[in-house]
């Protein structure tokens, strides 16, 4: 089982409701793939660096699991046809970035 960190842009005309459902729907992937979920943040509306899609902003958020190799290529397939996702990024964390992650997430928690 490999740490895998993704994050994705949703598109920012969507209600809640349809935010809290997309996101739903990559959690249920990964777990139905044999993944277990280590972390998740919704970080909100955010003001994007560059146009995408004629958009300026977008709802961001991000995933820590662990998961088998073969979980990854299944979730970014799902990632590009999903219409409500502008952008997306999976990056493997080495063991240096898994003990970053770990303290982002307790600074996280202290400060909530």
């Amino acid at each position: 089982m490999n740490h895998y960190e993704t994050v994705f842009i949703l598109n920012p005309v969507l209600s809640e409701t349809q935010v809290e459902e997309a996101v739903q729907k990559f959690v249920d992937l990964i777990k139905a793939q044999g993944g277990t979920l280590t972390s998740q943040e919704n970080w909100g509306l955010k003001k994007l660096a560059y146009p995408i899609e004629n958009k300026k902003s977008g709802f961001y958020h991000l995933f820590e699991f662990t998961a088998p190799n073969e979980t990854i290529t299944p979730l970014e397939v799902e990632f590009r046809r999903d219409e409500r996702v502008m952008r997306y990024l999976t990056v493997k964390l080495d063991k240096h970035a898994q003990k970053w992650a770990e303290k982002r997430r307790k600074r996280n928690k202290a400060k909530a």
